[in-house]
């Protein structure tokens, strides 16, 4: 059997991202409760959401385009499911989705896989209605010769340079 680099790629991003959804769902959790939820986008739903993050106010076209560019896309987020009565029981659902956001990047880190942690890539899929929850991060990833998550520039990157001197 010959499996080409571009099908090993493809096949291995989605292996990467299920990975990361695991180290999301076996991070530690406050109190033992689980709120975190998982969602692994590729192809045309990826796109979409890309697109959908041009149309909203206040996303940069350097991450609708990370996004669109990547070859996946892992949503993790968290659900307030009981009324929050304090400070103290908000927090620790916060800081599991941080936990757990880790945990994911750092899987994909030690697997070779580039990738960013973008909070608008959340805002735009509550907002499309993408994942029900009440904050969500996006993780695109991807497998290119070179981060493409490195290298980011405003628009105008080139004209604001100043001369060396």
């Amino acid at each position: 059997m010959t499996i080409n680099s571009r099908d090993a790629e493809a096949e291995a991003i989605l292996y990467v991202a299920k990975l990361m959804v695991v180290a999301a769902r076996t991070a530690p959790k406050a109190g033992g409760r689980d709120d975190v939820k998982t969602l692994i986008l590729d192809g045309e739903e990826k796109d979409k959401l890309a697109e959908g993050m041009r149309t909203m106010g206040g996303v940069s076209e350097s991450n609708s385009k990370n996004v669109n560019d990547a070859d996946a896309l892992v949503l993790i987020g968290v659900e307030f499911k009981q009324p929050i009565d304090n400070w103290m029981n908000f927090n620790a659902k916060l800081i599991d989705l941080g936990i757990a956001i880790g945990s994911a990047v750092k899987t994909a880190s030690e697997l070779n896989v580039d990738n960013r942690i973008m909070y608008t890539v959340g805002r735009a899929a509550i907002e499309m209605g993408i994942m029900k929850a009440d904050e969500v991060q996006g993780i695109p990833i991807a497998i290119k010769g070179k981060n493409m998550f490195f290298d980011r520039h405003p628009p105008n990157a080139e004209s604001e340079k100043k001369p060396m001197e």
